[in-house]
């Protein structure tokens, strides 16, 4: 099996009003190839800790300048204890506002390690790859969600490349074996493929569809597998989806970020088998897969190849596609069953629908263009895509004990 790359989960605490020394941080982290799941700022310790177990970190690295971080580190670190996953260390740096003493009680209470201004950096990039590489095994005292997160991460050894820049930015043999299989009918996991350029809003989408799943089906679980490039010459990454989960904050989300490690084909090679995980648990009546941002004759979800991997696919566009002609290039408009003009308080996106409309018309599929404005969590449009997704998923209203899906339904 091969030694997967190091993967560190960053964010800020509470009440800290910028990111810039993280952002700067995670950019050195992915620059000496190291996976970086990026939490965002103004983060909770309930928070911090859910994100390490689902993403089943090495370690978690926080940057903290407003004060309080005796208080909050330990927090963290006793929370990870508490919830089982107390071998994920927790350490971190604040400039010039952790001194030396606090240092000394941070370590008393937990924390592995405090990096104090005035570091170089290629010391502290070198510092934490010898600390916090470990090898991937499976651990039978893992329960729940760091089970799941285990069983994905050795899914990603058994498939991945752990290098691009070693491996020629390829897939390994046996990574191409497990490309796409069929979508199985086992249980009653609906998956949906989420496909579309960069910048269309995909992340912001599904994260109000999982805001509709929490308050229209009031029991079950959803799961989001987020696929994010890795860098072809250094291997590392920056996995920043969940930036955009608001709603990942729920028990009932399980959020897994995933490098593509150097797969091609807009997925990391071990999506496949993420899924099948999170199907044969019987824990999710719902799963959305995030490809990376796709090109014209993109395919990750094998719609064209006879096996594909999802149940249905839905793309993803913004006004700003570029014009009619691009349209036409875009194969998986002919294959989505689902299609999205995402930004519709763009101006531009009056002139968008009509063309849009008028290429699916063209496939004679019955396609409909669903009209959505994601960054406003009312949207009205989204309310109806979500419809159409319950009703093609078959999410029964009744086992949540509410009328979950009375919402109109675009034809």
């Amino acid at each position: 099996m091969a030694a997967p790359p190091l993967r560190l989960l960053t964010a800020v605490p509470l009440c800290d009003g910028h990111d810039s020394a993280i952002s700067t941080i995670n950019l050195e982290l992915a620059r000496h190839g190291i996976e970086v799941v990026y939490l965002g700022y103004h983060q909770s310790v309930a928070a911090i800790v859910r994100a390490a177990i689902q993403e089943d970190v090495n370690a978690v690295g926080l940057s903290s300048y407003n004060g309080g971080h005796i208080v909050f580190f330990k927090e963290v670190v006793g929370q990870l204890k508490a919830a089982g996953s107390g071998d994920i260390p927790v350490f971190g740096g604040g400039g010039g506002t952790i001194t030396p003493a606090d240092a000394r009680v941070m370590q008393r209470n937990g924390v592995d390690r405090i990096f104090f201004a005035g570091t170089p950096l290629d010391r502290i990039m070198a510092e934490i790859k010898t600390r916090y590489a470990r090898p991937a095994k499976p651990d039978r005292k893992f329960k729940g969600d760091r089970a799941l997160a285990r069983a994905i991460t050795l899914a990603e050894c058994r498939v991945g490349s752990p290098n691009p820049a070693t491996a020629g930015g390829t897939l390994r043999p046996d990574a191409k074996k497990s490309r796409p299989k069929a979508a199985t009918t086992a249980g009653k996991t609906f998956v949906i493929g989420v496909a579309g350029p960069g910048g269309a809003g995909k992340s912001t989408l599904i994260d109000e569809l999982t805001s509709r799943f929490l308050q229209k089906i009031p029991r079950g679980r959803i799961g989001l597998l987020a696929n994010d490039p890795s860098h072809p010459g250094t291997g590392g990454a920056i996995l920043g989806d969940r930036v955009s989960a608001i709603y990942a904050q729920d028990d009932r989300v399980f959020f897994r970020s995933l490098a593509t490690r150097g797969s091609l084909t807009g997925l990391s090679a071990a999506a496949p088998a993420a899924i099948e995980i999170l199907r044969s648990s019987g824990e999710f009546d719902l799963i959305f897969v995030e490809s990376v941002g796709v090109g014209q004759e993109s395919d990750p979800f094998g719609v064209f190849h006879g096996r594909k991997l999802v149940d249905a696919v839905l793309y993803v566009l913004p006004p700003h596609y570029g014009g009619r002609i691009q349209l036409q290039k875009i194969a998986l408009l002919n294959g989505a069953d689902l299609v999205v003009l995402n930004k519709c308080d763009d101006p531009r996106a009056h002139a968008a629908k009509a063309e849009i409309q008028t290429r699916l018309d063209q496939n004679q599929r019955g396609q409909h263009l669903h009209a959505t404005t994601a960054a406003k969590h009312s949207d009205l449009g989204v309310d109806r895509l979500f419809a159409v997704i319950a009703k093609l998923g078959g999410l029964d209203p009744a086992r949540g004990g509410e009328k979950a899906c009375q919402m109109e339904v675009s034809p």
